[in-house]
């Protein structure tokens, strides 16, 4: 017979009512309890009965993630930083990919919405279609948006000052020189690629050249192509991600172009690769840590029934500045 909750108690020396109230995080337990508790269960390799207490409970300990694409280096790691904080409080993730189709997104939604998840953690694929899907989640679970945000939804959200880290960027280059600028971005259909396109345009002006097409290294290859294509290089090329300066660094290369010397080029979010591209990437840092442990908590905030959990959060990104530019 495996180990009981009765075993642990007995170890803990509690009663099974307190052991049974430390073991689901409930309140009422004096903190030198719930650790004797704690240290018991770890000491006889308990393993409670989710199914029978999430009956109990009316809880999952469980929270749904929606991601557009799991395959964005940026979206993968922001994925471990909430599963970390979530573990944090014992909470498990289950994770879903919209693939950047609101039809998807909306099926992906109504099946976590199937498992009883506690909560749902969303980055909405499209600043106007995924509406629908985030107001029925929001109609039966705690909702929070998470770094992408659809237009006029009241709901809470937690990111990165998009404008502001693009207009720092525009501010190192123009300080060094380069003030003839071209921004290579995604065409802004979620809410970053649009605050990014809106920083570029009000920090290097309306009048500044645009090249819009989505955030992949491909993109950034066909853009740096055009750019190549008229004949004169701007000063400086001022990417909206990090994966499209990839692809232009790689098509500049190709074509024998150095870089910082004939043209500077910097990206955005500071993923894994972005210090170890050719040059290494002058880029915007969106500290992914931080804004995990801010959306867990106003998560947190509102699966606890706080009405006055924060409905907004932007979080400052912060200049990386390395060879690229």
């Amino acid at each position: 017979m495996g180990v009981t909750i009765h075993d642990v108690a007995a170890r803990a020396g509690v009663s099974v009512a307190t052991a049974s109230r430390a073991l689901s995080g409930q309140r009422g337990v004096r903190a030198e309890n719930r650790e004797k508790v704690l240290a018991a269960a770890r000491e006889l390799d308990y393993e409670p009965n989710v199914v029978a207490a999430s009956l109990r409970s009316r809880t999952t300990h469980t929270i749904g993630m929606v991601v557009p694409r799991i395959g964005n280096p940026f979206f993968a790691t922001l994925v471990e930083s909430v599963e970390k904080q979530l573990q944090g409080g014992q909470r498990s993730l289950l994770l879903a990919n919209s693939h950047y189709e609101p039809e998807t997104e909306q099926r992906q939604v109504r099946a976590l919405l199937d498992r009883q998840v506690d909560a749902l953690i969303m980055i909405p694929c499209h600043r106007e279609r995924s509406g629908e899907a985030l107001a029925a989640a929001a109609a039966r679970v705690p909702v929070i948006q998470l770094d992408l945000r659809v237009d006029g939804f009241a709901g809470s959200w937690v990111g990165v000052d998009n404008e502001a880290g693009v207009s720092q960027v525009v501010r190192h280059l123009l300080g060094l020189g380069a003030n003839r600028l071209v921004f290579v971005g995604s065409r802004p259909t979620d809410s970053s690629a649009q605050a990014r396109l809106d920083g570029f345009r009000r920090a290097a002006g309306e009048g500044a050249d645009v090249l819009l097409g989505d955030f992949s290294k491909e993109w950034g290859q066909q853009a740096a192509e055009r750019l190549l294509a008229q004949g004169s290089l701007p000063e400086g090329i001022v990417c909206g991600n990090d994966t499209i300066a990839l692809g232009v660094l790689s098509e500049l290369a190709r074509r024998g172009v150095r870089v910082p010397e004939d043209v500077r080029v910097t990206g955005f979010d500071d993923i894994p690769y972005a210090e170890l591209a050719q040059p290494a990437l002058t880029t915007v840092r969106q500290p992914q840590e931080q804004i995990a442990a801010e959306a867990v908590r106003v998560l947190g905030a509102q699966l606890a029934g706080d009405e006055a959990a924060s409905r907004g959060v932007a979080i400052a990104p912060e200049l990386v500045v390395r060879a690229s530019g």
